[in-house]
């Protein structure tokens, strides 16, 4: 994995803002430290760091080929097919996906996407055709934003990278207040939140040249009829997971996983303690918890349980050399502005923090860890998928405050927003835009809706949160729920099979039984453990009141004040967004809200 960023332009001359582009090329180090190379020429300045994964040596870039030069960020799970069917028409100098990815677009053009099993976001620049080619992976794992000023294309992995580039506005308008205040910590598909700046959309790319700015999406989720049985389902789906799980173990540098004791990390733990032990290796799993949750946790409708009891299960069912990351309160307070400035936007508040935390430690151990973020998206794991009452609301089901986020807006910006619209006409688009079949009946025909927003919304939140936390630490995390493969073959699944036993992912946990102990197999489905230790409620509250009686306040100038003193005095207690983020995170949400505008010095403008 790496970090990737440039402009190009066919008026101005990229070679006079050698300064700018060295100031990106920093802001991207943590992205990739161990190498790092820069391509300039009149038109075009290309930008990488470097993770060295595969082929140390090998794969340094930027990478020329001819008339063709290219930045690449991600890792290609079909590899060694692609360099067969490529061999007859080029030789390879490495053993790198870089160089694999290159030739594929220079043999295959634009369509070359179409033959990656693999996550990444990559720019190739054709000085000959005085254009640049952008892609992005089809399920949207890796990032690249971007900003067209009209006369030139300004592009990178994140948005602090992006705001070094002086031609990048630092501010918000009406459209970012409502994403921050309205939408936020997700975001709407393409959008940035900064004024004039977007993001490719998963499963899309495009050219860049004299004439402007063309992308196209190249995937989606396509409904097709599926004729099999459900013997034969479980049969490819095992099929599927297990050969997700295998190709993205491919390392020159160690692998280990992330393990939460729930169904999804201990299928590809036990997967990869298998094919690590052929090797005569033995697997690392890493696990968080928070200092005192054992005296404070409390079961709720999402978290029936805490996971240290399944996470010890696992780990000695699996004879894995376990590592446990103890997180304390003033470590999370300490952390929530670093993952601020990791994401480049405010998050998931102590969620990211803690995950941060998880992801600096890993990366004493190894460089690539496996984690098992999508499987809920893909195989219907939410309450919100379950719960029928919830799945036929109209709305986010995983968001259903649109009334009280919108008292949070300052006059100014509130005068400019119908905030019920701006939320139903994301969430609408979103539903009808769901690839249906005029067979499905109404039952499939929703379920269809609820993949595709989870799939465009909710995952993509998860996604960008587990790129930026640990990206910030230089450890590369592979997401093998994520293969497109398993994407477009459960988007036809018939529920009644995803539903197996009247259990969420029960297909999964049907397909994969002979992999865990039964313990563990039917495990009630918990998230992403937070703490539930009082002191963090506490010091939230001690630092937003801290921020509010500061003499100068960014937050104020986007945030009714008012609306922050009813909410330091725990008047309410209103989901904020998903299962995780309640009072003590809406407060650390807004603390990181003004680390933000602060950190990067971005101001409110009105259109």
């Amino acid at each position: 994995m790496c970090g990737i960023a440039g402009a190009v332009s066919f008026v101005e001359d990229m070679r006079e803002d050698m300064k700018i582009y060295e100031n990106m090329q920093h802001a991207l180090l943590r992205r990739g430290p161990d190498q790092r190379g820069m391509f300039m020429s009149h038109e075009a300045a290309l930008i990488h760091t470097r993770l060295a994964v595969i082929d140390i040596d090998g794969g340094r870039q930027p990478m020329s080929f001819g008339k063709y030069t290219i930045i690449y960020n991600g890792e290609l799970y079909n590899t060694e097919e692609l360099r067969s069917e490529l061999c007859g028409d080029f030789g390879f100098d490495t053993r790198s996906d870089t160089e694999v990815v290159l030739k594929s677009y220079i043999k295959w053009g634009s369509s070359c996407v179409e033959h990656f099993n693999g996550i990444f976001a990559f720019a190739v620049y054709d000085r000959q055709e005085s254009r640049v080619f952008l892609a992005r992976d089809r399920i949207g794992v890796k990032p690249l934003f971007y900003h067209d000023t009209g006369k030139k294309l300004i592009f990178a992995s994140e948005l602090p990278a992006l705001l070094e580039h002086t031609d990048v506005p630092r501010e918000i308008d009406e459209h970012g207040a409502a994403e921050l205040l309205l939408i936020a910590p997700g975001r709407t598909p393409g959008c940035g939140v900064l004024r004039g700046v977007e993001e490719v959309r998963p499963g899309w790319c495009g050219y860049y040249s004299a004439e402007g700015l063309h992308l196209w999406e190249y995937w989606r989720l396509k409904a097709y009829e599926l004729h099999e049985s459900f013997e034969q389902t479980v049969e490819r789906v095992r099929e599927l997971v297990f050969d997700s799980i295998r190709r993205q173990l491919i390392s020159d540098v160690p692998v280990c996983t992330f393990l939460s004791g729930g169904l999804d990390s201990s299928l590809i733990s036990s997967v990869a303690a298998s094919e690590l032990k052929k090797q005569g290796r033995r697997l690392s799993t890493f696990s968080v918890d928070y200092r005192d949750n054992d005296k404070y946790f409390q079961k709720s409708r999402f978290q029936p349980d805490s996971d240290p009891e399944y996470i010890t299960c696992m780990a000695e069912y699996l004879g894995t050399d376990h590592h446990w990351v103890v997180v304390d309160t003033p470590e999370l307070m300490a952390a929530l502005d670093e993952a601020t400035e990791a994401r480049g936007l405010p998050g998931m508040a102590d969620v990211d923090a803690s995950l941060l935390l998880l992801c600096r430690e890993i990366k004493k151990y190894g460089t690539v860890a496996l984690s098992g973020e999508c499987a809920d998206e893909i195989f219907g794991g939410y309450p919100w998928y379950r719960d029928k009452d919830i799945r036929m609301t109209d709305g986010f089901p995983w968001a259903q405050s649109t009334a009280y986020r919108k008292r949070f807006l300052c006059d100014d910006f509130a005068e400019r927003i119908d905030a019920e619209d701006y939320v139903y006409s994301a969430y609408r688009n979103t539903a009808d835009s769901a690839e249906r079949l005029s067979s499905d009946t109404p039952l499939e025909s929703r379920m269809r809706e609820m993949t595709e927003l989870n799939f465009k919304w909710f995952m993509q939140t998860l996604l960008d949160r587990k790129d930026r936390m640990s990206m910030y630490s230089g450890l590369e995390v592979r997401v093998p729920f994520c293969d497109y493969r398993i994407a477009e073959y459960l988007y036809n699944v018939p529920w009644e099979y995803k539903d197996y036993m009247g259990r969420e992912k029960g297909l999964l946990r049907e397909a994969m039984k002979e992999w865990l102990p039964e313990k563990v197999l039917w495990r009630k489905k918990s998230p992403y453990p937070k703490t539930h230790n009082p002191a963090f409620l506490e010091a939230v509250t001690a630092k937003l009141r801290s921020i509010l009686d500061r003499g100068e306040c960014r937050l104020t100038g986007i945030v009714k004040r008012e609306e922050l003193e009813r909410l330091l005095r725990h008047e309410d207690r209103v989901q904020w967004y998903g299962q995780l983020m309640n009072l003590p995170q809406t407060i650390a949400f807004f603390i990181q809200l003004d680390h933000w505008l602060e950190h990067f010095d971005i101001k409110p403008r009105l259109s």
